[in-house]
């Protein structure tokens, strides 16, 4: 297959036939994907206004298999949360210790479930890269007031998944794929779980490029209806802890906080996204990323492999820049 191809999906996926792209030409694509490729990229998916305008799959790439996503799947849980607030299980704003009682009698009674997801609550376990179980995130105390301080952490997200497991009854995974993923027609390809047997909430999710481009597609129109519309667009209203990140979504806005390493290695001049109202993403180690451009109507899913090598700093290859990519799709 030629690494740049424009691709129609077929009947079962109409909203993905080909279409002119709007906002670049054929050879700025090209550009972008040249750009990712050389940067250990594996698949690159661009959409505008649901049609497919360019599909790549550079090195071991290809559009069937599925890479993880890292910290990208975090972005599932902010739209877990809206679906959860549309069933009536829950709201973003009551504390969470209404499902996790053992909270009640202590200091962790003021932590909400928008505490949790905007990584405000206080919470944390020093292990990015390894979540705790359920059971032990449920166990941690904060070590600061919630709405004080961003810290990015993996404790909170497990914590999340608890509270699903609580009120469906069931596996989170399961529940996220009946209310989302299934009337998408999407399913990950893999998803990691933990000593407990739960799956991790804040990494592991595997999807191919298609699949978590069309998650971005669902996201971007509002999520058709399936979840409610409030609480999905409060995963993209800052926290006053920190204006560049929402509930599981980072925020590319003016006032961006660089969370560096510590904050999942997102560096990024944001200074450009504000001609384009803004632009959010899902981002992973490794420089996976989902981003979401509202006003051009344009979803980027781009993936690449060696997660571990660039964590540890062994990458030796040319260092991946949001900005410098975003530029080259947008004509920037």
């Amino acid at each position: 297959m030629d690494r740049r191809s424009f691709l129609t999906l077929g009947a079962a996926a109409a909203a993905w036939s080909l279409a002119p792209p709007a906002f670049a030409q054929e050879n700025e694509l090209a550009a972008a994907g040249a750009y990712s490729a050389e940067r250990r990229g594996v698949s690159l998916v661009i959409m505008q206004r649901g049609r497919l305008v360019f599909e790549d799959y550079p090195n071991e790439g290809a559009p069937d298999r599925g890479w993880e996503l890292a910290s990208g799947t975090k972005s599932f849980c902010g739209v877990m949360a809206a679906a959860a607030v549309q069933d009536g299980l829950l709201t973003l704003d009551e504390p969470a210790a209404e499902v996790l009682t053992e909270w009640q009698g202590d200091e962790r009674r003021r932590i909400t479930m928008r505490h949790l997801l905007s990584l405000t609550s206080g919470m944390e376990s020093g292990r990015i890269g390894r979540p705790p179980t359920y059971a032990d995130a449920v166990a941690l105390h904060p070590t600061s007031a919630p709405g004080e301080r961003f810290i990015y952490d993996s404790a909170p997200f497990q914590i999340f998944g608890e509270i699903i497991r609580r009120l469906t009854g069931g596996d989170p995974t399961a529940y996220v794929q009946r209310r989302i993923f299934d009337p998408l027609g999407v399913r990950p390809t893999q998803w990691r779980r933990g000593g407990d047997g739960n799956p991790f909430m804040p990494q592991g999710a595997h999807f191919t490029a298609r699949d978590w481009a069309r998650f971005g597609e669902f996201v971007l129109r509002g999520g058709d209806g399936q979840v409610d519309a409030r609480a999905l667009a409060a995963n993209f209203a800052p926290s006053r802890a920190n204006p560049g990140y929402g509930l599981t979504w980072w925020l590319l806005r003016d006032g961006l906080i660089p969370p560096g390493r510590r904050g999942g290695g997102v560096e990024i001049d944001v200074g450009f996204a504000q001609r384009y109202g803004g632009v959010s993403m899902a981002a992973g180690a490794g420089d996976q990323r989902l981003y979401l451009v509202p006003e051009l109507g344009l979803v980027i899913a781009r993936q690449a492999s060696g997660i571990l090598r660039a964590m540890m700093g062994r990458d030796r290859g040319p260092r991946w820049s949001d900005a410098e990519f975003l530029r080259l799709v947008l004509q920037e």
